[in-house]
């Protein structure tokens, strides 16, 4: 039987190679120099722009970046096609593409100003192209919005325990915010004091757990405080998704809506910050549990392979799961522990503006990468110990799988199982929170260069007009929680995990293309290849999966052939097919407008381009 601390060493030694040689290339290749002035240093105001230390801007992106999407990818991928091609596209693909591609996004915003993608490929290719890829990228967020957002209603009703530790932990992040910037308290004793209350607010989440409403079969476990009476069948997608984590997906839009809203020192940095320990504590707690198990032999269970996971399962999939085939969905199906659009995102929207000095770059976007890259590793590890989940139920079953497989590992550790398992259920939880209301926040930048806003200005979207309301800090996220809410509550969020992650590839990709773009104007010498191949790797997948999506799954499976019966489903499933579409056309055009600008500017007779960052 195959061990599985060989899942776990063959992405070790690949990530290794990655970080200590090609990031260090890489680095030099964009003449990182910490005698420039950073975004975060030139535009300081307090709201967006503010300076971080490398420890919390690492916390906050690592938090910000990985969603639920590297657990949810690669278990759902391993129990479709088998654990061998998941763990390659995460061990190879994640150094030669993700990294890069966070990395370059960071760098490429940083020598401009702190701006988005999307302004970027705007100074070479035009007004045009800029809107078409912030329209892109806005699209894509309601989708990410939708997809974390359920997710968590998803971990929240499986685990009680993580809505008491969750409430906890945020509560604890605005205290340490106000401690922080407001009283200028010693940043290591602060360190220590909150992040102990957030362990031990897990504690407390354990013996008081939280629920919204009873379950309509079986029950919550002993002890759960149950806040409204009955089981929510009343609720929206209660139909679908049971009364309670249908009740629950609202509260978690609003909690982003607010959260996005409020200044970045309030919240967005110190909860990141805390919550990265728990992200740490996971990641590399369960790692560390792998190998003194596997050596030491102290798990509960053996750390082995269960029988009922296949290596390989096929090109089409499980026979359990209709024909799903490995090449393109695949890739797109892990969406996240191996390339993700919504990271470009991150680094361009929220990072950028918060980096300290120009060298802090490479350990926060490729080694923040390498992080969510082994946190992949972790859930395909999960998905291993516990065996293979019910591939019918989608994401329903790959979720609680991530916290059983989870708790079993760190038996290692002498951690019973009823302690280690709602553990592992907030480090999920934690990484969709700041995920999701840093999305909202990214939302807004995206439409704040859309309808236009003055640089260094923010709009709360209350004094009238279209514009404002758009673009508005407190209106604004309206247009992505309304819609994303509604993409859920449809009945049809299975196939949504799907167009999200061919959505979010497609976007790596855009950001691929908008890099390379950035070093054809700087340089007539810069190399093309290392942004260049997988940009033209990942066009060629995504735009394959989408339409796969469009005209097979939803086209012809759900609407023509009567897959989707409820009304509800069948308009769910146009939206879907139309969005596909959608996205698939503005890509191309963008690649097409990138690439005229990479010709004319690499012609013999034109001369060297812009420098970096050139206004």
């Amino acid at each position: 039987m195959t061990q599985v601390i060989w899942l776990v060493a063959g992405v070790l030694v690949t990530f290794t190679l990655g970080y200590v040689g090609y990031s260090r290339y890489l680095s030099r290749f964009v003449e990182l120099d910490d005698s420039r002035e950073t975004p975060a240093h030139k535009y300081e105001d307090g709201q967006e722009y503010i300076p971080a230390k490398k420890p919390v801007l690492l916390g906050h992106h690592f938090s910000s970046i990985a969603g639920g999407a590297p657990i949810v990818g690669p278990i759902t991928a391993g129990a479709i096609w088998g654990w061998v091609p998941a763990l390659l596209w995460v061990a190879i693909g994640n150094p030669l593409m993700g990294s890069v591609h966070d990395f370059v996004s960071l760098s490429s915003s940083m020598r401009h100003e702190g701006r988005s993608i999307g302004y970027i490929i705007g100074q070479y290719v035009g007004e045009r192209g800029k809107n078409m890829l912030l329209w892109f990228a806005f699209l894509t967020i309601i989708l990410v919005v939708a997809v974390f957002a359920l997710v968590v209603g998803i971990v929240l009703n499986a685990y009680p325990q993580t809505a008491t530790a969750s409430l906890i932990y945020i509560g604890l992040a605005f205290v340490f915010g106000v401690y922080l910037y407001q009283l200028d308290g010693p940043f290591i004793p602060g360190t220590i004091l909150f992040v102990a209350g957030v362990f031990a607010g897990v504690w407390v989440g354990i013996q008081y757990p939280l629920a919204l409403f009873e379950l309509a079969e079986g029950s919550h476990p002993a002890g759960t405080i149950v806040l409204l009476s009955g089981t929510g069948s009343w609720v929206p997608g209660a139909s679908a998704l049971g009364g309670n984590t249908a009740a629950w997906i609202p509260v978690i839009l609003v909690y982003a809506a607010v959260a996005s809203a409020l200044p970045v020192w309030v919240l967005l940095q110190p909860r990141d910050y805390l919550s990265s320990f728990l992200l740490y504590a996971g990641v590399g707690g369960a790692i560390l549990a792998i190998i003194v198990g596997t050596l030491l032999g102290t798990s509960a269970e053996p750390l082995v392979v269960a029988d009922s996971l296949s290596p390989y399962q096929g090109f089409l999939g499980h026979p359990d799961v209709s024909p799903y085939p490995l090449f393109p969905l695949l890739f797109v199906t892990i969406a996240c522990g191996t390339i993700s659009g919504f990271h470009s995102l991150v680094s361009s929207g929220t990072t950028a503006k918060q980096l300290n000095k120009e060298s802090d770059a490479r350990l926060i976007g490729y080694g923040g990468m390498l992080g969510e890259g082994l946190l992949a590793a972790v859930a395909l590890s999960t998905l291993a110990v516990a065996g293979l989940p019910d591939t019918s139920g989608g994401i329903g079953a790959a979720l609680p799988n991530f916290a059983t497989g989870g708790g079993t590992i760190l038996t290692s550790f002498g951690i019973p199982t009823r302690y280690g398992a709602p553990f592992m259920a907030l480090v999920l939880v934690s990484f969709l929170l700041t995920s999701t209301d840093t999305a909202a926040r990214l939302g807004r930048y995206m439409m704040e260069e859309v309808v236009g806003l003055p640089d260094n200005k923010t709009d709360t979207g209350l004094s009238g007009g279209i514009g404002s309301f758009a673009r508005g800090r407190y209106t604004n996220p309206l247009l992505q929680i309304i819609p994303a809410y509604l993409m859920v509550v449809s009945g049809e969020w299975a196939t949504l995990w799907a167009l999200f992650g061919g959505a979010n590839q497609l976007l790596a990709a855009l950001a691929l293309l908008t890099a390379t773009v950035w070093l054809a104007n700087w340089d007539a010498s810069k190399q093309l290849i290392s942004t260049g191949v997988p940009m033209v790797v990942m066009v060629s997948i995504t735009v394959l999966a989408l339409a796969w999506l469009a005209f097979y799954e939803n086209l012809y499976l759900n609407l023509i052939s009567g897959g989707a019966e409820a009304i509800g489903a069948q308009v769910s499933a146009a939206v879907q097919m139309v969005l596909a579409v959608v996205l698939i056309a503005l890509a191309l055009s963008l690649v097409r407008l990138g690439y005229r600008n990479i010709k004319s500017v690499r012609r013999p007779e034109s001369g060297v381009g812009a420098e970096p960052g050139d206004d």
